[in-house]
């Protein structure tokens, strides 16, 4: 599978083999699977071989813990990882309430800081051949004052993938997201489309309308899976479909 996210990638940019060995998931909204994939691409990339560690830079809906507060996605991630790892170095940004991430912060009296983001994963950069990025909510969700989660890829220097959650009115959602995302100047390394409705109607023809339209190739179908686990998605997303 790296072998093929290194070629994808190159295609698009030409250098990316020159850059960190990361990427940043996104979704075109919240509940879209962003966790599942991410941890399915961790898994992955496990199976060949590679330490893998995982980071959600913010989180909100945490549950208080003797611990402090936690996520339950963050708590996944971290747990897929290659080696341990303390809570914080994978959600340095925790809120309690399940709102929007910059109304979250500012009832806290918190302030965002994309350079406290970029340290924390510089220093997973170090212990990992590969770091995936979960964002929240949807690519544009804000987190503070003139901050928005399409700054974070930017920051990190991160190609993007694209999770697609197959319901009613995923084309617009999917087609307005990747312009956006590649209007930011950031490369859209491919996309995933997570069949989170089983009952949808149409999805094969939406699915071969996102196939049609979306400037970058699909990285696979998840199957509609009442209980995903890591092994189960990673069965179906690969970056092979980029390039064979």
């Amino acid at each position: 599978m790296s072998d093929a996210i290194v070629n994808s990638s190159a295609q698009a940019q030409g250098t990316f083999q020159s850059q960190a060995r990361g990427l940043f998931v996104t979704g075109t909204d919240t509940e879209v699977g962003k966790t599942e994939v991410t941890l399915g691409l961790m898994a992955a990339l496990q199976r060949r071989g590679f330490s893998v560690l995982g980071m959600k830079p913010v989180a909100a809906g945490c549950v208080q813990t003797p611990d402090g507060l936690r996520n339950e996605d963050a708590l996944r991630i971290q747990a897929q990882g290659s080696k341990p790892l303390a809570y914080a170095a994978i959600n340095p940004y925790a809120f309690a309430p399940p709102i929007a991430p910059h109304i979250a912060a500012a009832q806290a009296g918190v302030e965002i800081q994309i350079d406290l983001i970029e340290t924390a994963y510089q220093r997973l950069a170090t212990q990992a051949d590969w770091v995936l990025v979960e964002g929240a909510g949807g690519w544009r969700v804000p987190l503070g004052p003139g901050l928005t989660l399409a700054d974070l890829p930017s920051a990190l220097d991160l190609p993007v993938v694209l999770v697609v959650g197959l319901r009613l009115g995923c084309l617009n959602h999917a087609l307005l997201s990747a312009e956006s995302i590649q209007a930011s100047g950031l490369q859209l390394a491919g996309w995933v489309a997570n069949r989170i409705d089983p009952a949808m109607a149409a999805a094969d023809e939406n699915l071969a309308t996102l196939r049609e339209r979306l400037p970058a190739p699909c990285l696979g179908v998840v199957p509609w899976l009442s209980a995903p686990t890591p092994a189960q998605v990673a069965d179906f997303v690969s970056y092979w479909n980029a390039t064979h």
